[in-house]
């Protein structure tokens, strides 16, 4: 990966660290659904546009046509239903903690791939999974066991948790599904295509559950900089990575997005960051690395089988 090639990733992962960021500050005025129906309507404002100044127009609308429906699905998986999951937990959780519990995206995308598509899943990456997950247990534990806020009791905390767990575990079922329906249509009109699915699907909800008192400046920067900056710019950053560095390097901003996620909240929301939450993230990302083959091999590990067989 080229020098140039690194701080696009670096810029990617604060992109996305910062949207936990402005989930916190949006979520509260806008309530989940419209928030994340603003969000993924601007995303597929910008992603459409600049799908047609790159596609003849018949081509890209012949493309979404033609794979509508698993459009369709991917944007209720990968985008419609854990952006709201998301938003629910941000309701009680730190935008820090939410942005550690992403990281393990990974972990279901090879857990579902085992399970759906009979991806070999070797020794290494099982042991991964399974450090991965005890990871997320540790850093819940320690959400439920700190100080509860006004109204946020263990069990809130540890709904919010498993919403969250709910919306990576989406992701890992997106990427599966996505490899199986979507295979062939080039990257930009699967962003594009799947966020106006999402936008379909969570319109009708968000008028229904539109706020009924005047929404803050500050929300509205937010849900503008989610839809502009964490979601079109973020996505097409992302897809040219893919183009230029691959996928596996692509991938490795799931390791950094949580620093920048703790580092906006502490910064800009006065976010708490103690050493059990760094201790939960470290053991996350040393399982995610196990899992993805980030990490190929433990000295030592796996050499007594070898020797029996």
């Amino acid at each position: 990966m080229t020098l140039k090639n690194l701080v696009q990733l670096l810029i990617l992962a604060a992109l996305w660290g910062a949207s936990f960021l402005f989930i916190r500050v949006g979520v509260s005025d806008f309530g989940v659904a419209p928030l994340m129906a603003l969000r993924v309507g601007i995303g597929a404002l910008f992603l459409f546009a600049v799908l047609l100044a790159r596609r003849p127009a018949r081509e890209a609308f012949g493309t979404l046509r033609s794979r509508a429906w698993p459009l369709v699905v991917v944007g209720l998986l990968n985008s419609a239903a854990p952006f709201c999951l998301f938003a629910y937990a941000e309701l009680t959780l730190s935008a820090g903690v939410t942005s550690v519990i992403n990281a393990t995206t990974p972990l279901w995308g090879a857990l579902v791939g085992f399970l759906w598509l009979k991806d070999r899943l070797s020794a290494l990456r099982s042991l991964g999974m399974v450090i991965g997950f005890l990871g997320v247990l540790m850093l819940v534990w320690e959400q439920i066991a700190a100080p509860q806020g006004a109204g946020v009791t263990p069990a809130t905390t540890a709904l919010a948790a498993a919403a969250a767990l709910g919306a990576t575990l989406l992701y890992g079922i997106a990427a599966n599904y996505t490899k199986r329906h979507l295979m062939g249509v080039d990257s930009l009109t699967v962003a594009a295509g799947t966020m106006m699915g999402a936008t379909i699907l969570l319109l009708p909800v968000a008028i229904a559950t539109w706020p009924v008192t005047p929404v803050s400046v500050h929300a509205w920067g937010a849900v503008i900089a989610l839809g502009v900056a964490c979601t079109g710019v973020a996505y097409m950053l992302f897809f040219h990575l893919i183009a230029v560095a691959g996928p596996a390097r692509a991938i490795t901003v799931t390791f950094v997005i949580p620093i920048f996620g703790i580092l906006w909240g502490a910064l800009f929301l006065g976010e708490q960051v103690s050493s059990a939450m760094v201790e939960g993230c470290a053991v996350i990302l040393v399982g995610t690395a196990l899992a993805t083959g980030v990490i190929k091999r433990i000295p030592g590990f796996g050499a007594r089988s070898r020797e029996a067989g």
